[in-house]
């Protein structure tokens, strides 16, 4: 019988009182009677039937407290609403927040087997990872036995020309054997071999599935099709699969190196631009192929030990190569929206103590009536999950809203496209969420003060429900306002840190500038005349329309995408040239006339680029003032000559420094070079090809006529990234203006649901001692004294939430310090503010309280007990 009484388990307790006595004889009479075989067969019948039957006895149990559940809550629309409300801000705000971390830093990158995949990356005195060089890929690659293949590839954007207007498409150029590396081959056509990866190989490209869509309408036959890719014939062999998006989201278009003996020179090793992937083999740790490649770099350092000085290695998994300021930044957005669903919890949580302590009375009566303690608790769960579901079924409808807007905060050299979405990984994650909070703050807090209901809870009066039960209702509320206080501390501190970005000096003026980049044609602009004819007709072209004050071009604008461009410099002969370092490099530009007066660059000392510096004149460059700090700190640097860009150059000017790397990160000194000044065919990567245009009207108003301008000097050029250098300014803070503007709406929802936490207990507190203020009026207690009475009770929830919120707070902001741009976690403003707020939020929650209380009448609550 000990089985046959573990299976009546399955029913609820109610039915098992009811019929259990019955159920037990019959069965054991049963048992008694069966024989041989006929055992097994009763207990296969009984164990079907006793299933089979539970379950239909817990459907029709549910159905029974829905019903009531839905009776109940029509009777108080209030409370439901609330409820409901509560529960939605926090399921939508952690929700939303968890769908973009883990869009970026949890689910794994779509290739076979990512856990294997690594970066490698090389390492320079000064430089914790760089790009690789050819020279020291082709050696690691070679020497290597932690991997079962390493590629290489390289942004490459070209033009494609002949179908249409121009287009400037996003490209990648790549080794043949990186897309084997990723595991990842096209869907049509084949992949790159070696062949098609050697130096004077036919050009072959593949398309990213998208780019195939939009551009060839998904044509089957594309294969074996010539595009015109930067002036030369290139023959389309593949297109990747739908959702392949490597190394960047935006790729279209994939070519290969085509690397010969001259890129491999040992000249060539401080020449880093190849980005790096290898897999790992089977059995091989990450950590076991960094001391492979230690060992590697240290061998190359002996054997090159001028053009590999301080050359080590450095190698990360591929899905940890989210940066540390985004991986922070995400994380603190699910910390903020934790706190708003731990805030909504413990305010739902207040709200069914106060409702249960409200129903003490209907509860007694039903255990009166014989209403078992599983029947009750099993309704008064179900009313919780009712609501929790409700609240997180509105909550999922408001992360879908907010979703586009956390989304901005996704990397943008993420591997995968699109953005985040409430998928059905996301969906689970909600549905536990909201489980979870129906389950912890709707149940446990009904338990905690429903106890066992009982016939003492007939005798109880308005009084009922003080003690330990308003102390835990109490500490719910301190929880609230330290949330709270944290969250309006987080929130302050990276306003602040938003605002001193912002007024960082950039080195040049952003306001009323044009910017738009292009892309010379080679080879008819290999030659530096062709180029500068074309610079000069479209500056003085521009600078005659109406409104332009200058024009310049520049190889690439600070700020820009490409922030890099460091080469090593020798003052005097006083560093070798080959060994490069910290602090021995400067980043170059060529620039046009007229840029500095454009872009608003101070000159410093002497002049700027001339129309008169020629490749017949002496070689010039223009230094920034930190170039000028670190080589001749106390002497005139005007007339000093320099060995730097493949030439020796006079310094002939000195201008203001510019943030090239952004606002936040410090740039290499600044070397400008005339952009007429350099030998045909060499350096071409960085010849001038963004365009600034300074105007006293409205820069966009300018677009229409620049285009035409342009597209009069050369039809073939692609004109694209045209924006104002202010919204370049604007998009360099995007992110961080995003998180900010999230974590104020966060903590604006925690200042609003704190407030009401504040607000629901004392009102409950105020009817619990109506009676004691009815006594203390008609023994002459003042209005004031009342008031008093409240405002010290609010007053006293706010000191007990403010002080651990404030420690909480610094805790964030030392966690978060390398998002704060200098702001200390313990800022003074921004602590006395979210002081300041709690206080008001105090205020604004004891308002309704306290104006009850005021309005008691003596007479009628001595009456009422």
């Amino acid at each position: 019988m000990r089985l046959y009484n573990l299976l009546l388990r399955l029913y609820p307790a109610a039915f098992r009182n009811e019929y259990g006595e019955e159920m037990r004889p019959l069965f054991a009479r049963r048992r008694r009677q069966a024989k041989g075989f006929g055992v097994l067969a009763l207990w296969l019948n009984t164990v079907g039937e006793i299933v089979s039957n539970s379950w239909l006895v817990h459907v029709d149990l549910l159905r029974q407290d829905l019903g009531f559940t839905a009776r109940v809550l029509r009777r108080s629309p209030g409370f439901a609403v609330t409820a409901i409300f509560i529960v939605a801000l926090g399921i939508g705000a952690t929700t939303a927040a968890f769908s973009v971390t883990d869009f970026v830093l949890i689910r794994q990158l779509p290739f076979p087997e990512p856990e294997r995949l690594v970066k490698l990356w090389e390492t320079t005195p000064g430089y914790p990872w760089m790009e690789l060089s050819p020279p020291n890929y082709r050696d690691w690659k070679e020497a290597a036995k932690s991997f079962t293949s390493i590629g290489a590839y390289t942004f490459n954007d070209v033009t494609m020309t002949g179908a249409g207007e121009a287009q400037r498409l996003t490209g990648t150029s790549v080794s043949a054997d990186l897309f084997p590396t990723l595991g990842v081959a096209p869907a049509i056509g084949r992949p790159f071999t070696g062949d098609d990866d050697r130096q004077g190989a036919p050009g072959t490209v593949i398309l990213a599935f998208g780019f195939w869509q939009s551009q060839f309408a998904a044509d089957p036959n594309v294969l074996g099709r010539s595009l015109m890719l930067d002036g030369a014939p290139y023959t389309v062999i593949g297109v990747m699969p739908r959702g392949f998006h490597f190394p960047a989201s935006d790729v279209q278009v994939w070519t290969t190196n085509r690397y010969g003996p001259g890129n491999y020179a040992d000249s060539e090793r401080a020449d880093n631009y190849l980005e790096s992937v290898g897999r790992l083999r089977d059995g091989v740790t990450l950590g076991q192929a960094q001391t492979e490649l230690n060992t590697i770099a240290a061998r190359l350092e002996r054997q090159y030990p001028k053009e590999n000085k301080g050359t080590g290695a450095v190698v990360n998994s591929l899905g940890e190569e989210i940066s540390d300021r985004s991986r922070l930044l995400l994380l603190a957005l699910s910390g903020a929206a934790a706190c708003v669903l731990l805030i909504a919890c413990a305010n739902l949580a207040n709200l069914l103590l106060a409702r249960a302590l409200g129903r003490r009375r209907e509860l007694a009566l039903r255990a009166a009536m014989g209403a078992g303690r599983e029947r009750l608790v099993r309704q008064l769960m179900t009313e919780s999950l009712v609501l929790a579901t409700a609240g997180g079924a509105l909550g999922v409808g408001i992360a879908m809203i907010s979703v586009p807007l956390f989304a901005q905060l996704v990397p943008a050299s993420l591997p995968i496209a699109g953005s985040p979405s409430i998928d059905l990984r996301v969906l689970v994650f909600a549905v536990v969420v909201i489980v979870v909070t129906g389950l912890s703050f709707g149940l446990a807090p009904v338990l905690r003060v429903g106890g066992g209901p009982d016939l003492n809870g007939l005798r109880e009066g308005l009084r009922s429900g003080g003690g330990r039960k308003e102390r835990l209702r109490s500490a719910l509320v301190v929880v609230e306002i330290a949330a709270s206080v944290a969250l309006l501390v987080s929130a302050g501190l990276l306003i602040r840190a938003l605002d001193t970005v912002r007024g960082i000096d950039p080195g040049f003026n952003p306001y009323g500038v044009l910017t738009l980049r292009t892309e010379l044609p080679i080879p008819e602009y290999r030659t530096v005349a062709a180029r500068d004819a074309f610079y000069t007709r479209v500056r003085r072209e521009v600078e005659a329309l109406p409104g332009v004050t200058s024009a310049g071009f520049i190889s690439y604008l600070p700020i820009s995408s490409f922030r890099g461009g460091i080469w090593p410099v020798s003052v005097r002969g006083e560093i070798d040239l080959g060994i490069r370092s910290a602090n021995n490099v400067a980043s170059l530009r060529f620039v046009t006339p007229g840029y500095f007066k454009t872009m608003g660059i101070p000159v410093k000392r002497g002049r700027d680029i001339s129309d008169a510096d020629t490749r017949d004149r002496q070689l010039v460059a223009v230094v920034s003032e930190s170039f000028v700090k670190r080589y001749w700190p106390d002497e005139d640097p005007i007339g000093r000559h320099i060995n730097f860009a493949l030439g020796e150059r006079e310094v002939v000017g000195v201008v203001g420094d510019v943030r090239f790397r952004g606002l936040e990160r410090a740039s290499e000194p600044q070397v400008y070079l005339s952009s007429a000044q350099v030998n045909d065919g060499a350096i071409l990567f960085y010849a001038p090809r963004a365009l600034a245009v300074r105007t006293a009207g409205s820069p966009s108003d300018l677009v229409p006529a620049v285009r035409q301008i342009i597209r009069r000097a050369e039809p073939k050029l692609p004109i694209f990234e045209v924006q104002t250098l202010e919204e370049m300014m604007d998009h360099e803070t995007a992110s961080r203006a995003v998180q900010a503007r999230v974590l104020v709406g966060f903590a604006a929802i925690a200042f609003a649901l704190a407030a009401v936490g504040i607000h629901g207990l004392l009102s409950f507190a105020v009817s619990q001692r109506v009676t004691e203020i009815g006594v203390r009026r008609a023994l002459g207690a003042q209005s004031s004294d009342v008031l008093l009475l409240v405002l010290l009770r609010g007053l006293a929830l706010a000191a007990a939430g403010v002080v651990p919120g404030a420690l909480a707070a610094y805790l964030a902001g030392r966690s978060m310090e390398a998002l704060l741009a200098g702001v200390a976690p313990a800022d003074p403003l921004t602590l006395s503010s979210a002081v300041a707020l709690s206080l008001v939020m105090t205020l604004l929650g004891t308002l309704a309280p306290t104006r009850r209380a005021l309005r008691v009448d003596p007479i009628t609550a001595l009456r009422a007990e």
